[in-house]
């Protein structure tokens, strides 16, 4: 920690540290390494630890987060303040994978990352390669737009959905990053699955026709091809039988429910964003 607040002094203003209820001596090594320290008694989470930390930095022109474990290298702070510096963008994602894969990235990590970077897509519609980077950098202006409600990591796709809804402009820079000093103590695969439930819930409530109507009407569509299969073989002197018949009837009825849904609830969000 000590030393990612001596590197990271070299390029900016002020350092602050959000000390979210750890129980070693993270905020004492910080502070004396010259960093604002701000401490959460209870850990409340990455997401209020964002929204602590972009609290206290009231009065930057700009503001960049990085995780404090040394995976990230604050040499490559000036890349992702340049394009807000020269007026191209209002955030910038630091990407591991703007120009292709790392292959040092491990496999799993990879495979997990991928799934998430497309549903991530699906819910904000930003084209994003690395939609789970926490080292990015945003314009001042930009700090009251982020709802922070993730309590786990799902906050990095959380702030990407929050910036699409808003408008802004959006840009990736390459930055380098390291496995080896991996501080996580989070189980990958339970992370990766929290993502995706939270991920997925967004979609749920901001497109409903992506969740609820297509699917509905994919059911709905082979139910009513199973009826039409149905009838001509009835027609043609063949018997029905009960199972395949409960299951057309159990298809074209959940479909359908489904495809309403989504129009209903579709038709609610968009009256609450009018109203808004």
């Amino acid at each position: 920690m000590g030393s990612v607040v001596l590197l990271t002094r070299r390029h900016v203003d002020r350092v602050i540290v959000i000390e979210d209820g750890s129980s070693d001596r993270i905020a004492e090594v910080a502070a004396n390494a010259g960093a604002e320290v701000v401490v959460h008694p209870l850990n409340k989470g990455k997401g209020m630890a964002f929204k602590t930390g972009f609290e206290a930095a009231e009065g930057a022109d700009i503001i960049v987060t990085m995780d404090s474990d040394g995976q990230h290298n604050p040499a490559d702070i000036p890349k992702l303040v340049d394009p807000i510096l020269k007026g191209e963008a209002d955030m910038v994602n630091g990407s591991r994978y703007l120009n292709g894969h790392i292959t040092d990235t491990p496999a799993y990590r990879r495979l997990g990352q991928t799934v998430l970077d497309k549903v991530t897509i699906m819910n904000s519609g930003i084209r994003i390669t690395d939609s789970q980077s926490g080292f990015r950098a945003f314009a001042a202006s930009t700090k009251d737009i982020f709802r922070f409600n993730a309590q786990g990591m799902a906050i990095e796709s959380e702030m990407l959905a929050d910036a699409s809804r808003s408008g802004l402009r959006i840009k990736e820079v390459e930055i380098d990053v390291r496995y080896d000093v991996d501080g996580s103590t989070e189980n990958p695969i339970r992370h990766g699955l929290g993502v995706l439930l939270k991920v997925c819930k967004d979609i749920e409530f901001k497109k409903p026709l992506y969740c609820f109507t297509l699917p509905g009407v994919a059911i709905g569509i082979c139910g009513i091809y199973m009826g039409l299969s149905f009838l001509q073989t009835f027609y043609l002197g063949g018997s029905l039988y009960f199972g395949p018949t409960v299951l057309m009837v159990l298809l074209t009825l959940t479909g359908t429910f489904m495809a309403f849904t989504g129009i209903l609830l579709h038709s609610i969000s968009s009256l609450i964003r009018n109203i808004r």
